[in-house]
């Protein structure tokens, strides 16, 4: 039985990891912080534990065996770092940080502690993906030469804790980063778990187009995004992230391969098409994904009990997140730059 306690009681918090954490049999909850406490009471009225009062003393706490930490972007780090110092292993919410240099701090603290660091990237975990990348390990449609890979919405605002205009997600001081740090880092991190590479290379255009803050203002923080990835091996595609597709969510990836074309979630009958250069056409029915109206398990909360409690590697593992790390920052840098940067 793992005893878990949770760092920051918003929407991911309150649909993802506390029920993924109370479904789950070899799991207790021990209880809750969050700034505004009266969230954290809420969850623990609804799942038992206690009420913390601040971080320091749910980490000092010897009753707490794991985190998760679901704050926003600008405190992942702190928090994390001084989880693992005080001897906790880590789930810490997407974007790792919000720096490379954080990042790698993270890193860090995780060796030295020797506890388990994982970081919620639940791309790799969705069916359609686990499916698509075992499909292309076999060398269904030959080796990838380009691909598109896209994630958008309407925005955050309608997402968050405490949707509209003063949501979190438009501060800059508190996200860092916009749609690049909320669905750039998970289609940048799928398209290296799906094809195997890193990125090599990104050209990139972080800009905002149309969300405006409570002052009626441009936020500071993009809301759209569009990269064009070099991959090591050769592979070059674009990934393109926004929070202005203002009616169905588009969760999509399309690979072009040697042999043919594979479709991930751009068909709203079959999770995958692939269809061949012989003509033939093949459909693999597995679960459709996840959008923000429509919420199922992840696996993130299962794949890291089972991390930790057999002491064993992930999926999930910080290490194999830090490449997508440095291709947010590397875009980042490109955009503010207008040239291409190298990873």
């Amino acid at each position: 039985m793992l005893n878990v306690a949770v760092l920051g009681c918003g929407k991911i918090a309150q649909v993802r990891h506390i029920p993924e954490y109370a479904a789950n049999e070899n799991v207790r909850l021990v209880g809750f912080y969050n700034p505004t406490s009266s969230r954290a009471e809420d969850m623990a009225k609804k799942y038992g534990g206690k009420v913390y009062l601040s971080p320091e003393e749910l980490l000092s706490d010897p009753e707490v065996e794991a985190v998760s930490v679901c704050s926003a972007n600008y405190a992942h780090a702190s928090l994390t770092i001084a989880a693992l110092e005080a001897g906790k292993h880590v789930l810490c919410e997407k974007p790792m940080a919000t720096t490379e240099e954080d990042c790698e701090a993270m890193l860090a603290a995780a060796k030295k502690s020797g506890k388990r660091l994982l970081i919620a990237q639940n791309q790799r975990l969705a069916k359609a993906h686990e499916k698509a990348k075992e499909l292309l390990d076999e060398g269904l449609i030959g080796s990838v030469i380009t691909f598109r890979t896209t994630f958008g919405h309407g925005g955050p605002e309608t997402w968050s804790i405490t949707p509209g205009k003063n949501t979190w997600f438009f501060d800059k001081k508190r996200a860092a980063m916009g749609a690049m740090a909320d669905l750039g880092i998970h289609k940048t991190d799928l398209i290296r778990y799906l094809l195997g590479k890193d990125v090599a290379r990104t050209t990139a255009r972080l800009t905002t187009l149309d969300k405006r803050g409570p002052d009626d203002e441009l936020i500071d923080v993009d809301d759209n995004a569009i990269c064009i990835y070099e991959m090591e091996g050769g592979a070059i595609g674009t990934m393109t992230v926004s929070w202005t597709y203002y009616g169905a969510e588009d969760n999509s990836t399309i690979l072009y391969g040697t042999k043919g074309i594979m479709r991930i979630y751009d068909d709203p009958a079959h999770s995958i098409v692939v269809k061949l250069a012989d003509g033939t056409e093949k459909t693999y029915d597995v679960e459709q994904i996840q959008t923000n109206d429509n919420q199922t398990a992840s696996g993130v909360i299962d794949e890291f009990v089972a991390a930790v409690e057999e002491n064993r590697s992930s999926i999930l593992d910080a290490e194999g997140v830090m490449n997508s790390m440095k291709a947010v920052f590397a875009s980042i840098k490109s955009s503010e730059t207008g040239a291409p940067i190298t990873v």
